[in-house]
């Protein structure tokens, strides 16, 4: 579902139904429109998991004569540039050398970026005992050692905790063993607590002039200052004045508790993105659950300029409401989910020849990445941390394979087992591929799409916790949009989601109606529709312009993804 380009006031018809925020600390459906364009309108950054990091280390160096070293932690991230940032301090404890901090540190996590911490251990001098630790400067502290890890390492853990070695500030290695630092991960919660409600109109005011409204709802949150904050938002509904949205959820983390009152606006949508308001209300959660045991509906208000608020016919009503425990998505990686990288690569001929620099395959002598490489590297830099054998699935379609004849889907390495260890494998089968495979055509997703849904849909009867992401690389033009399509519609049942990345400067129209972005669910040539969306597109022209990383792009829509496939199976992390 691609929802990254426009915010709720904009043009597209995003099918959000029950799919949340940004991941925040519990709320972790993946990204919501509405709410992202509320932030980002206010300069402000959207919501993430908010991850409390509890610190303690064993074996420290004793610094001081006369007694045990006076430990402190603070952490740092490491920016792209290289520089460190740093996200909070611990207090300090005196006279140990096996401190266990109290002082947490929180941390924002973000599953599409790769994130550096730095830990860094400080004996603090005895003089400077009673000043905050904040205040103390670092040039005056004895330093004691240092580690390092990525985030995702810590969360991907059975119990979220990571044992580091500590060492000098030039690095691993020597013989002096500085001890060990131990990192333990829990997210903040306010409440686990969700409904799930099911909402219909009947009888709306009809705003188009030759067909029937196309009416979705947005809810907001009423803050004590008056104003309003975007939480959710339905899919359209075309031409009709009695429509029925898909099931939403709502987090306590999004309305806060039950009797806060809730605005549910009901709009008729344009695409210009100028949506006429048809009427709206105001109900709490409790209010909503109140409409639903009565069977009743609650009327509709279109506000008039002199204030005052004319009830409409139009009703609201509530046709299901289920409070329930709701997972986060490291609730399901840290109780032993895992994510399954594949990626399949286009070798048709429209990449030009791979020995000319204007090749799309072009490897260049100077180590600068192609298009290709870079989203190979990017998004398996990020997801790998989520596999815990790194072994990878990897294919090329659309040219004349290593038997002579053109493939759609064939074995990236040239042998037998389709899988290669880690993302370094995977580069290295994609440039040896390009000596031994001759670019052919035409360009076909159908054939991979079947094989990653065939490997797919083994865990399932095999009752294995895993989750797959292919990744698909192309430059061209499909010439099996239908079967695609049915391809796609068969997986949207499987632990599958599909990151297509375009390269190049071909026509994708196509790719975005694979997208979903519309809000029109895929539908199969037989009418059936997919059950929910799993297809991101990202062009990297796009990417290139703006500045925008494509493993961001990419994959801020994933764990909303994973957590609708989990919830539309009704499965639940490993000893929840």
């Amino acid at each position: 579902m691609g929802n990254c380009i426009s915010g709720d006031v904009g043009g597209g018809k995003q099918a959000i139904g029950g799919v949340q925020g940004r991941p925040t600390a519990n709320n972790n459906a993946g990204h919501n429109d509405a709410v992202d364009h509320f932030f980002r309108a206010r300069g402000q950054n959207p919501l993430f998991t908010q991850i409390e990091l509890s610190i303690s280390a064993s074996k420290l160096r004793d610094r001081d004569i006369t007694s045990k070293s006076d430990p402190m932690t603070i952490l740092y991230v490491k920016k792209r540039d290289g520089t460190l940032e740093e996200l909070g301090r611990t207090e300090v404890i005196l006279n140990s050398l096996n401190p266990a901090w109290i002082e947490k540190i929180n941390v924002a996590y973000q599953f599409e970026i790769v994130q550096h911490l730095v830990f860094h251990i400080y004996d603090v001098d005895t003089k400077f005992q009673g000043i905050p630790v904040k205040a103390l400067k670092l040039n005056e502290q004895e330093f004691l050692g240092e580690a390092t890890c990525v985030l995702s390492e810590i969360v991907t853990k059975r119990n979220q905790s990571l044992t580091l070695n500590l060492h000098s500030r030039n690095g691993p290695g020597g013989s002096r063993n500085l001890g060990t630092l131990t990192v333990h991960a829990e997210e903040n919660f306010s409440s686990r607590m969700a409904v799930e409600m099911k909402l219909r109109c009947s009888q709306l005011d009809n705003k188009d002039m030759f067909s029937k409204s196309d009416p979705f709802l947005r809810i907001s949150r009423l803050l004590e200052s008056g104003n309003s904050v975007p939480i959710c938002k339905t899919e359209v509904i075309n031409n009709n004045l009695y429509p029925v949205w898909r099931a939403l959820y709502l987090s306590m983390q999004q309305f806060g508790s039950k009797d806060n009152p809730l605005v549910i606006e009901c709009f008729d949508f344009n695409s210009n993105g100028d949506h006429a308001l048809i009427g709206k209300l105001q109900k709490s959660v409790s209010e909503l659950e109140e409409l639903y045991k009565d069977r009743s509906g609650a009327n509709l208000v279109f506000p008039s300029h002199r204030g005052q608020e004319k009830v409409l016919k139009g009703q609201l009503f509530v046709d299901e409401f289920i409070e329930k425990v709701q997972f986060s998505f490291l609730d399901y990686i840290s109780s032993g989910f895992e994510l399954n990288f594949m990626v399949a690569i286009d070798f048709t001929a429209s990449n030009g020849n791979p020995r000319n620099p204007d090749s799309l395959h072009y490897i260049d002598p100077s180590r600068r990445l192609n298009s290709y490489q870079q989203a190979i590297m990017e998004v398996g830099e990020v997801i790998q941390f989520y596999d815990s054998d790194r072994r990878f699935p990897a294919w090329g379609f659309g040219g004349r394979a290593y038997d002579g004849t053109v493939s759609h889907c064939f074995n990236l390495n040239g042998m037998n087992a389709h899988e290669v260890e880690g993302v370094e494998g995977i580069m290295a089968a994609y440039a040896n591929a390009l000596h031994n495979v001759t670019l052919a055509g035409p360009t076909l997703f159908g054939h991979v799409i079947n094989t990653a849904a065939q490997i797919a849909g083994q865990t399932i009867s095999n009752d294995i916790a895993k989750y797959f992401v292919l990744l698909i690389i192309t430059d061209g033009v499909l010439t099996d949009m239908q079967e695609t399509m049915e391809a796609l519609v068969r997986a949207s049942d499987l632990p599958l989601s599909i990151l297509i990345v375009g390269v190049g400067d071909a026509d994708f129209k196509q790719m975005e109606i694979l997208d979903a972005d519309n809000g029109h669910r895929l539908e199969s040539s037989a009418g059936r529709l997919a059950t929910r969306d799993i297809v991101q597109f990202v062009p990297m022209r796009e990417v290139y312009s703006c500045r925008i990383s494509v493993v961001q792009a990419l994959l801020e829509e994933l764990p909303g993804q994973f957590l609708s496939y989990m919830r539309s199976r009704d499965i639940k992390p490993v000893n929840a």
